[in-house]
């Protein structure tokens, strides 16, 4: 059972460059409530670092979503991310309301920022997991990829805050509609003393970032290395711009040098949730369809009629891409 001193669920609201609110913090809202009816209705909370007066802008962005209380850390040291500053910040609330269970997105900024909390709180952390759920004991039980992928482990942790973190796409965002007589709690930044080694000059995009619309692409096609070669992924590019798509890879694909890292799909990349994902000579093995099988179509093309991928598809084509797509190109 829990430790009586702990109680609810604490989820930290990542704030983008653009000022708004990543949508990860919203599919773990739904995922945290979810998990509050299993522990008796506790309370669902958030934290967030804002620039000075920002929260009055973001106070929408909580109400009707079932947030009973946002606590918010509002400093001009904190408009850029820091891992020192955000995480001794967080482990100074954490001490004051005491969670039994905290949620990061594993975000590059929630990736770098969990790790520190959890090492200051001497508590365990599940990382990049793809489910979350409540045990018999009223555990927290995460689950994520191991092994290589191979296998999937569902881990408790035995100290509190249970911690875990969870990628983007993995959980769809819930109901907008959940009212709740949201709390703004402000909070006192106390720094002093802490030394804050790093300071961010400047932050500049890459193309490859700014090009790259994975996250909120509504079709994808991906290849894998039944594509072979570079010509093969030009021909993958021309089909995805004929039906408005974004291209996107298997790992192995990556590897080879066939496409850009950016656009790896899987355990080791990005989770994605489109309408219609299309998977183009990749084999299906868990590493890859972790990544994309929340999707809510797939049609896969292999010239293996015993792929794995077409386990998972719903529209299963047995054929040689290179004659397919060309069919589909001509209309």
């Amino acid at each position: 059972m829990p430790d009586q001193d702990y109680s609810g669920i604490l989820i930290y609201a990542q704030l983008t460059r653009e000022n708004y609110i990543h949508t990860v913090f919203y599919e773990l809202l739904d995922k945290a409530k979810m998990l509050s009816e299993k522990l008796n209705g506790v309370d669902v909370n958030a934290v967030i670092f804002t620039n000075p007066k920002k929260i009055e802008g973001l106070e929408e962005s909580f109400k009707n979503m079932g947030v009973n209380k946002v606590y918010y850390y509002d400093d001009k040291r904190l408009k850029e991310y820091s891992t020192i500053y955000y995480s001794k910040l967080i482990v100074d609330l954490v001490g004051q309301v005491k969670p039994e269970i905290l949620l990061i997105g594993a975000t590059n900024q929630g990736r770098d920022l969990a790790p520190r909390v959890s090492g200051a709180l001497h508590t365990g952390l599940t990382a990049d997991c793809v489910d979350l759920d409540i045990n018999e004991n009223g555990k927290l039980a995460a689950t994520r990829p191991t092994f290589g992928g191979e296998l999937m482990a569902t881990i408790l942790c035995k100290n509190y805050p249970q911690m875990a973190t969870v990628r983007p796409n993995v959980f769809k965002v819930g109901s907008i509609d959940d009212y709740v007589n949201t709390e703004f709690v402000p909070l006192e930044v106390n720094l002093d003393g802490v030394a804050n080694n790093v300071e961010i000059i400047d932050f500049k995009k890459t193309i490859e970032t700014e090009i790259n619309n994975l996250d909120n692409a509504q079709i994808i096609v991906a290849g894998g290395m039944g594509l072979k070669n570079e010509q093969g992924f030009r021909l993958l590019k021309d089909f995805a711009d004929s039906i408005g798509g974004e291209i996107a890879a298997s790992r192995p694909a990556v590897e080879a040098g066939l496409a850009s890292k950016s656009v790896q799909i899987g355990q080791t990349g990005k989770t994605v949730r489109p309408k219609l994902y299309i998977a183009c000579g990749i084999s299906g093995a868990i590493q890859h369809t972790v990544g994309m099988e929340n999707s809510e179509r797939i049609i896969a093309i292999n010239k293996d009629p015993d792929a794995q991928i077409f386990e998972i598809a719903d529209v299963g084509i047995v054929g040689d891409y290179f004659e397919i797509i060309p069919k589909f190109l001509q209309g």
